[in-house]
């Protein structure tokens, strides 16, 4: 497409403080592109918001306890019985999200030592060192929470997958996975996107994300730090949009910013914990280009079925689907009709974008140029 109308993120950042910005969420800017075309609502269109909320497994938390008295330079930490990394420095620690209790039971993991945290919460700290001479204390129990700490900030390494497998099951038993419950020979299909409203469906090439754009995470501001883990660029596309894992963000937040309904611990049966993270980035409308990839909808956004009866880094593909076949309820694939459902909520991705489009609107929050672009390549490597 040629682009006959430009935008400066300056421009749109001025019509933000003067309240005159015209934002739309994903969804709603798709009934604008049928009605006036790209090029009408590019030139109407400020800033498209996205969202997407469901399980986000590689994501944790940095924490800072400050130090007691006597010091101590904790090894071995847990918090409300969950395990944290103690090779940081004294009183740091990272607590990754699907690390679970050590308790009889389970259930409960550093997904949920997160929502409490964001909850105001109090939280149970054990810990231990080996003790030296500038570092005397070798052990202390006492209690935490956001309030006391010096600093708490969420990093997760790998977030708002571009797109993502879908599931079924080839074999005569329940299998329980990280995408769900798959039912025995082939009865249901899961699957985990927003599609339509999906940061890196609408922004697919990533030509306005990148190292510093900021964005709403977990119910507060947060940015983009870097190329999530597993990012990669290898998968075949259909309609400007790859149709399988493709590219991954590194995100940053402030904990303290956040709210637990986007921040929420998950105990997925026969699997382990997770956390279910809301995120959502701004898309500015800085031509037609970018407004024609912001109309992208359900039935142009392909997904593989995978069958994860087969326990192979290569599964076999069972089909290819529309996420407007897998929202419907069902699909059919090899003359089967199987059911489907989400582990991902489209109702929170729409909640997500629209409290973005509200901070946009209302000037409580600008959009940033990003200071380094993505890269434009990648590729995953597996254990040999």
């Amino acid at each position: 497409m040629v682009n006959t109308m430009k935008r400066t993120y300056s421009e749109i950042n001025e019509k933000i403080r003067k309240r005159k910005a015209v934002v739309l969420t994903a969804e709603e800017v798709i009934d604008v592109v049928n009605d006036k075309g790209i090029k009408g609502a590019a030139e109407e269109v400020d800033v498209v918001t996205t969202g997407t909320f469901g399980a986000m497994c590689s994501s944790g938390a940095f924490l800072n306890f400050g130090h007691s008295d006597p010091p101590i330079r904790m090894a071995n930490i847990s918090l409300n019985g969950v395990q944290a990394y103690g090779g940081l420095a004294a009183v740091d620690t990272y607590i990754g999200a699907t690390q679970m209790t050590d308790k009889k039971g389970g259930g409960y993991g550093g997904g949920h030592v997160i929502e409490d945290l964001v909850a105001g919460k109090k939280i149970h700290l054990v810990a231990s060192g080996p003790g030296t001479d500038c570092y005397t204390r070798k052990s202390i129990e006492t209690t935490v929470s956001l309030s006391t700490m010096n600093e708490a900030y969420m990093y997760n390494p790998r977030n708002v997958y571009q797109n993502y497998a879908a599931a079924t099951n080839s074999t005569d038993k329940t299998l329980h996975t990280y995408l769900g419950k798959l039912l025995p020979n082939f009865k249901n299909v899961t699957y985990s996107s927003a599609g339509q409203l999906s940061p890196l469906m609408n922004d697919p090439h990533l030509d306005t994300t990148g190292i510093g754009t900021r964005i709403f995470l977990g119910g507060g501001e947060g940015y983009v730090t870097w190329s999530g883990t597993q990012f990669s660029t290898a998968a075949e596309e259909q309609n400007g949009v790859p149709t399988g894992s493709s590219r991954t963000l590194a995100l940053i937040g402030n904990l303290r910013g956040m709210d637990r309904e986007f921040v929420r611990g998950l105990d997925i049966f026969g699997y382990g914990t997770s956390l279910a993270v809301g995120v959502g980035i701004p898309i500015p409308i800085l031509n037609e280009g970018v407004m024609e990839r912001c109309a992208i909808t359900d039935d142009k956004i392909f997904t593989h079925v995978f069958d994860y009866g087969i326990p192979s880094r290569t599964r076999p593909v069972i089909g290819k689907v529309s996420y407007a076949d897998l929202r419907s309820g069902k699909v059919e694939m090899g003359g089967r009709v199987m059911r489907t459902s989400s582990l991902s909520s489209y109702k929170y991705a729409k909640k997500v974008a629209e409290k973005l489009k509200g901070w946009i609107s209302n000037d409580k929050f600008q959009l940033t140029i990003p200071s380094l672009p993505l890269p434009k390549e990648g590729s995953v490597k597996g254990l040999r």
